[in-house]
């Protein structure tokens, strides 16, 4: 699999045999040494993040953000569909029974995807749950310390 860095404003291919190729030698967790063009790199992994394709690492003291993309992103962006579409969310429903401690959102208000919404209690453990796509709040139909049902209505969206 072929891979496209993009770093500072620079794209670099990447593929299994070039990194295959390198002389490196994992030290640590997150901790490698990398020997290439007899230069000595040492090279540390800060933050991964898969959902955004991102990597974040230090080099010799540098700190650097990789975009990775793989050939089906690639593919993707060649045909144009790279377009980000929004997911509209429609009602919000219990994913299991449990008693509403708290809610976050009012009617009216327009919600993105990750917005906390209400949290939920659910054998003894406290369950933020978040909003999975965009959407306007039409109504909240339930109140704290209400109990409620697997599946239940608990948010309505326009």
């Amino acid at each position: 699999m072929n891979y496209k860095i993009h770093v500072d404003g620079q794209s670099f291919d990447l593929s299994k045999e070039i990194v295959g190729n390198l002389d490196m030698l994992q030290v640590g967790r997150q901790d490698f040494h990398v020997l290439q063009d007899n230069q000595s790199y040492h090279c540390k992994v800060l933050e991964t993040n898969y959902e955004n394709r991102t990597l974040t690492i230090e080099v010799n003291g540098s700190k650097y953000t990789l975009n990775i993309e793989d050939e089906y992103d690639i593919l993707v962006k060649k045909m144009g569909l790279s377009a980000i579409v929004a997911h509209k969310i429609s009602n919000i429903k219990a994913p299991m029974p449990g008693l509403v401690l708290d809610i976050m959102i009012k009617p009216g208000q327009t919600i993105e995807k990750g917005t906390p919404l209400l949290i939920l209690e659910a054998m003894k453990m406290e369950n933020v749950l978040k909003s999975e796509g965009d959407g306007v709040v039409k109504s909240i139909e339930v109140i704290k310390t209400q109990a409620v049902d697997k599946g239940q209505i608990l948010i309505e969206m326009e």
